[in-house]
């Protein structure tokens, strides 16, 4: 995936100044006259999705074509995932053994920042030999459900493998896996199967993350060359029966996680670099990865044909790539600028990384729910990543801030699960969703972290029908309104201003005037 240190967004000078020397070579720069890949990032930073400064090398941006699916089925189920509006993705694999950023650190990009004085080959035999330590003896996955349902999520994706090609399922189609190594006599050896089954029984919607790439596999870095970058590293015009052993290999791991493992609903597909050569297009070229001149297709169609077979309705997500396995859009440690038409999720971190990071800095509860307030609004869903560490364990910050989080999303989940959007969805800090089934509507109103709670709250437009009764989320109270011209104006209980219990936000339900 999924980094919180990756691809190196460049501001809107830089765009300006024509991309002069930080991204592209001189032939790029060239191919790029006509300025169609201008526009693409032009329209990507005025749509708030390239921010200055961001310097993010390898985040996936929101992808900027969408297709709606045609099977009923499949529509069936993405109107279900878009009720859930809040997800938990778990990355954990060989990485969190050292406590590492995840997989990235195998990758021979100048981005990546790794130990100078260590020879890349002999870094890369280290990574992958942290194999022989990964022994999550502590490893309990009905806790980290638990603890994900307390804090009011309801969905699930779940690493099965990274870029690092380590596996946390039983795969048969090689022996890098956690079932192969110090844990594999322990009972819960096969720790997808154990993660799916606890969170399957907390009632979430359950996704496989899968990584298209496999950095371990000799079918797509052959040891017969170097490994230049994160794409497969010969030319598949030349080789095409080392690239079918590929494309073979990754078909039969995702069979084995489709007829294997109960009810899969979203196929999480990382690596949008792994596509046709025909879909790339400016808005891929505008990322700044270098792009083979071949085409790493594994033949997604049948992929696709096997999976439904096994799973009716799956939703697949096949990042950045546009077309029919592209169900919701992913745009990653970011929130659209406005709303969008279509179904989409930003996969946020909790803390600065997706893996366990010794020393990591979390986010603040209300940070969260001010996140998640915003992203429902504008009609996302929000994927919050947590790492657990080595031994199985989630850290205390991740649950402690999970919790707070849940104190919220107990009482006030009225106004962001089942919600769809409003037409005037924002008033400065107050934010705006509605139940299409009831027709109430919802105002959020975000506070302040650490500030006393004021005794009045106001906001203009979606005006309450005359009359109509507002109820205070947090407490169930019918509280005072008046309306003065195109204002609302909301008196707050002394049960609430009054209150030590620190309150990220406030939600009121009422009817509206139109």
């Amino acid at each position: 995936m999924l980094l919180s240190d990756g691809w190196v967004y460049q501001s809107v000078a830089a765009i300006l100044k024509g991309f002069k020397n930080n991204y592209y070579s001189p032939e790029k720069r060239k191919d790029m006259r006509g300025c169609k890949a201008f526009s693409y990032l032009l329209f990507a930073f005025c749509m708030g999705l390239v921010k200055p400064g961001a310097a993010q090398q390898n985040v996936h941006p929101q992808s900027g074509i969408y297709e709606w699916p045609k099977e009923a089925a499949v529509k069936e189920k993405l109107d279900k995932w878009q009720d859930q509006k809040f997800g938990i993705i778990i990355h954990w694999g060989l990485y969190s053994v050292p406590g590492i950023m995840e997989s990235w650190n195998l990758c021979s990009e100048d981005w990546i920042d790794r130990d100078s004085n260590t020879v890349y080959e002999d870094y890369k035999k280290w990574y992958w030999g942290q194999n022989a330590q990964f022994n999550p003896v502590k490893f309990n996955p009905e806790e980290w459900a638990r603890v994900a349902k307390e804090a009011g999520m309801r969905y699930l994706v779940f690493t099965t493998k990274h870029h690092d090609g380590f596996n946390m399922f039983d795969t048969r189609q090689t022996d890098f896996k956690i079932s192969a190594g110090p844990f594999k006599n322990n009972p819960k050896a096969d720790v997808a199967k154990h993660v799916f089954d606890a969170f399957r029984k907390q009632q979430f919607m359950i996704g496989a993350y899968y990584s298209k790439p496999d950095w371990h596999s000799e079918y797509y870095w052959w040891p017969k060359y170097a490994t230049a970058d994160r794409n497969n590293n010969y030319d598949i015009r030349k080789f095409p029966w080392r690239w079918n052993q590929y494309k073979t290999f990754t078909y039969n791991q995702i069979s084995e996680l489709m007829n294997g493992y109960g009810s899969i609903d979203i196929l999480w597909l990382d690596g949008g670099w792994v596509r046709p050569l025909e879909t790339v297009n400016d808005e891929v070229r505008s990322w700044g990865a270098r792009i083979p001149e071949w085409s790493q297709d594994i033949d997604m169609p049948r992929i696709a044909a096997m999976a439904r077979q096994a799973q009716p309705g799956l939703l697949m997500v096949d990042r950045t790539v546009h077309g029919p396995y592209e169900n919701y859009q992913t745009p990653e440690q970011r929130i659209p600028a406005t709303q969008l038409p279509h179904p989409w999720e930003s996969c946020m971190t909790l803390a600065n990384n997706w893996g366990y990071v010794p020393g990591d800095k979390y986010k603040s509860p209300a940070k969260v729910v001010h996140t998640l307030i915003e992203v429902t609004a504008k009609g996302g869903s929000l994927l919050l990543g947590v790492g657990p560490k080595s031994d199985g364990m989630l850290t205390d910050e991740a649950v402690s801030c999970l919790q707070q989080i849940g104190k919220w999303t107990g009482k006030n989940g009225a106004a962001i699960y089942g919600t769809r959007i409003t037409p005037n969805y924002q008033d400065g800090n107050t934010w705006f969703t509605q139940n299409p089934k009831s027709g109430t509507r919802y105002a959020l109103v975000c506070l302040p972290e650490n500030a006393a709670i004021p005794k009045e709250l106001s906001w203009q437009n979606n005006l309450p029908a005359k009359g109509t009764k507002m109820t205070l989320l947090q407490t169930g109270e019918t509280v005072k309104w008046k309306q003065e011209g195109g204002t609302v104006i909301v008196t707050l209980p002394a049960s609430v201003r009054d209150s030590k219990e620190s309150l990220p936000a406030v939600a009121f339900a009422y009817k509206p005037a139109e």
